[in-house]
């Protein structure tokens, strides 16, 4: 099997060259990020049964944004989980801290199926829910970055953004299944069977997800870490050396966070509430979308590769600016065919930008402190951004009553994510700093 060290040594010059990449290796750094946002997914899917069974309330508007509330607060620990396993990535070997993120993704997933409601435990049952919520933010802060630099280390120069385009893959199959397999429960169930027990089944799916995780992780070789005797801390060292790269990486991420959780989780709940179309027609237009950004993912990854990150990202970022308002225009427009053809654009806009910015987050920062930089960089504005987006939906168009809200709000991050990209320095097909 590849060595990480013999694997990440070949970017640097005078180094040996890399192991040929095993499957397991590829798959053991892809797979968790299905894990991890197959569980945001299916719990943004159903925020509208969780508004039902957890937080009871007068107002159908209220409960539904403690919901939504419920899932910021989750994104809002992903810099804690970042700057933990990050230290344990820089510190300890990558190995460590991508085995541990799905351990605990995989426990507080499945213990989400088992929880009793309101209606059983009162109180406890919203506290319960909050504290593995909470549990799956520091996991989920800790997946994606480590998984990236994993394989980063992995890859030859010249076909790195393909490669790293697994992580977004791998994050968009999960967000993809949580809809596939919310759409299949709402279908095959009635409305009182989902919120009575339905709505449990999509929690207990992550047991086998997460043991298939754990196995190809099992036993997978890492590089030493940095030496436990060094005094500063990488995450320190990372700010010391890299901090303009991470706040310009941090500011091109608030994009991916607005636009990933705009569109493929907060739209099911608009489209329902908004169009009228039902629980069942909602995900399954959304699942259709993230198929179709799975599949280009790669496609614009390999782009990238032969003419550029930073050439990609800004032809995405323009084509929200742009298309925003009248792709948004389609999905609010009433009808299931509308939606779906504005999904349809939104979905090749997002696997554009989802598609590069992986390598980019691994390209931008020194290896001795690269899982650091990148987990900070990448959970701060995702986890603030992205965590909030829900939330903001709903109360742009149910607290101030305006359908076309959001679509102002996809296009005013993206202006701002455009500005950071244009001042990025571009490292396509060069060895790793």
């Amino acid at each position: 099997m590849t060595s990480l060290a013999d694997a990440g040594a070949a970017a640097a010059p005078g180094q040996a060259a890399p192991a040929p990449l095993s499957l397991r290796l590829v798959l053991a750094g892809s797979i968790g990020n299905t894990l991890e946002w197959y569980d945001f997914g299916a719990y943004g899917f159903l925020a509208a049964i969780f508004a039902r069974n957890f937080f009871p309330a007068d107002s159908g508007f209220a409960a539904l944004l403690a919901a939504y509330g419920m899932m910021a607060a989750s994104f809002l620990m992903r810099p804690v989980g970042g700057v933990i396993f990050g230290h344990i990535g820089d510190r300890y070997g990558r190995r460590h801290a991508l085995y541990l993120s799905a351990a605990l993704m995989c426990v507080s997933t499945v213990a989400i199926g088992l929880l009793p409601t309101y209606a059983t435990a009162g109180m406890a049952a919203p506290i319960l829910l909050l504290a593995l919520r909470l549990l799956q933010g520091v996991s989920i802060g800790g997946e994606y970055s480590s998984s990236v630099v994993f394989l980063a280390e992995s890859a030859k120069p010249r076909w790195r953004g393909l490669l790293l385009s697994l992580c977004s893959m791998g994050a968009m199959g999960g967000t993809m299944l949580g809809s596939l397999v919310g759409a299949a429960t709402a279908s095959f169930l009635s409305q009182e069977e989902l919120i009575a027990w339905g709505w449990r089944m999509p929690f207990f799916v992550g047991l086998l997800l997460g043991g298939t995780t754990l196995w190809l992780r099992h036993g997978l070789q890492s590089a030493p870490g940095r030496s436990t005797e060094q005094p500063r801390s990488p995450l320190l060292q990372a700010f010391a050396d890299d901090w303009r790269a991470i706040v310009i990486c941090a500011v091109i991420n608030l994009a991916g966070g607005v636009n990933t959780y705009t569109l493929f989780v907060y739209l099911v709940t608009y489209m329902e509430q908004v169009d009228g179309l039902s629980p069942g027609s909602a995900l399954q237009v959304n699942t259709a979308s993230m198929v179709v950004a799975v599949v280009l993912m790669p496609m614009f990854a390999a782009l990238s590769d032969v003419i550029g990150r930073k050439r990609v990202l800004v032809a995405s970022l323009l084509g929200f600016i742009l298309f925003g308002w009248p792709l948004f225009r389609l999905v609010s427009g009433g009808t299931e065919e509308g939606a779906m053809l504005g999904q349809l654009g939104f979905a090749v806009l997002i696997s554009a930008y989802t598609g590069v910015s992986p390598a980019v987050l691994a390209e931008l920062f020194k290896r001795a402190t690269r899982c650091s930089a990148a987990a900070v960089s990448n959970n701060v504005s995702r986890g603030i951004a992205g965590g909030t987006a829900p939330m903001v939906g709903v109360y742009l168009v149910s607290g101030l009553h305006d359908p076309m809200g959001p679509a102002l709000y996809i296009i005013c991050v993206a202006l701002i994510s455009l500005i950071a990209t244009l001042c990025m320095t571009d490292r396509t097909r060069l060895p790793l700093p």
